[in-house]
């Protein structure tokens, strides 16, 4: 396999649904202090196994952006990139290939580079399904490596101590009428789409003015849920930076729920392409039973139609409906929009400074969440 790579700026990178390969996601790290580089790359079809509308080759690109771990050491990492896809088998050479190429363009004191790929789970066959239709999971880390690294030269694909990104989530086709959408909903989730609607609940595009209400909702949720709290200034960035002229590729949207003048629930829907992200919720611990949770997804739905969007990522769920899972109730709420589970690889690690690595390994099985 041979891949041709140069140098792009960020901000000619290629529309993408892929909220974090975007112009606009660069522009909000890079105001965050986190730096990224662009590249393109072309590579034969032939090679990846692919048959793309009778073309040779694929041109494609990516953003990696730069995790410090220290004054000197950084990981590349790739949040769900790169996008082009290979054949399943074929998966590892390419990555390989893409890694060994990379080299000579990343800064000194790379300890790895970190793919977090999007891609289908190479576990997702009818066997690796029950009965009831739910996922059995992947094999132990031993063997998904071993599946990965099949054909590699150096065997040095190494699967993540833990995934940056949601390697689960559910996706709604919006290509159906808004009628036929509600149909394919399970009937409870119907039901108080309508209750929240005959109890008054008025779902409201919002402006950097509102950000405090978000905020407020937010770090109510956090509370509860015992999450992660970013600053404000973070939810600041990432709407405002979908105005610079820099970052045009992309929509982001507040949408607030109300009863009367009290907010109950709110989010940040992001529109990138032909789709539409759920990428942050907050709710109010009051009020629960007026389903303004479910008010404000519907309304991001029309919205997002509205916007010619074809898909809505309701970003990360539990990977079954397993009740010890910490996620197994978002799993519940989102399963009930009628979308379809989409299992993916996850983290994988291409490792250039083993050592260093090695530190960095053991660092990471004391810490979790998601890296966005």
């Amino acid at each position: 396999m041979n891949i041709d790579i140069e140098r792009k700026d960020t901000r000619d990178a290629y529309e993408t649904p892929i909220i974090q390969q975007t112009a606009f996601w660069s522009n909000v790290k890079q105001r965050l202090g986190i730096d990224s580089k662009a590249f393109e790359f072309k590579v034969r079809n032939s090679d990846l196994y692919l048959n793309v509308g009778g073309f040779s080759y694929t041109q494609a690109d990516f953003i990696t952006f730069f995790r410090h771990l220290n004054r000197e050491d950084y990981i590349a990492y790739f949040p769900y990139g790169p996008e082009v896809e290979p054949s399943e088998e074929n998966q590892g050479v390419f990555l390989e290939e893409l890694s060994e190429s990379l080299r000579s363009y990343l800064p000194k004191h790379c300890v790895a580079l970190r793919y977090d790929l999007n891609w289908e789970s190479h576990w997702c066959k009818k066997e690796d399904f029950d009965e009831e239709g739910n996922w059995k999971g992947c094999p132990d880390k031993t063997f998904q490596e071993f599946r990965l690294n099949y054909g590699t030269i150096n065997w040095n694909l190494r699967k993540s101590n833990e995934n940056m990104l949601p390697c689960d989530t559910i996706i709604v086709d919006l290509r159906y009428d808004e009628k036929a959408i509600l149909a394919r909903m399970k009937p409870k989730t119907r039901y108080n789409i309508g209750l929240s609607q005959r109890l008054g609940v008025e779902v409201r595009s919002a402006g950097i003015e509102s950000l405090d209400i978000w905020y407020k909702l937010y770090l109510e949720t956090a509370a509860r849920n015992s999450l992660h709290v970013d600053p404000l200034e973070y939810f600041r960035i990432v709407f405002t930076s979908r105005i610079d002229e820099e970052a045009n590729d992309v929509t982001v949207k507040i949408l607030i729920a109300y009863a009367d003048s009290e907010p109950l629930s709110a989010m940040f829907l992001v529109l990138s392409s032909n789709r539409a992200t759920y990428l942050y919720g907050a709710s109010s611990s009051e009020h629960r039973n007026m389903m303004s949770t479910y008010a404000l997804q519907w309304e991001a739905i029309k919205l997002a139609k509205a916007y010619g969007c074809t898909e809505y990522d309701m970003f990360g769920v539990s990977p079954n409906p397993d009740p010890s899972h910490p996620m197994y109730g978002i799993y519940r709420f989102k399963k009930g929009f009628g979308g379809t589970i989409f299992h993916q690889l996850g983290c994988w690690d291409y490792p250039l400074d083993e050592e260093k690595y090695a530190v960095f390994q053991a660092y990471e099985l004391s810490s979790h969440g998601y890296y966005l």
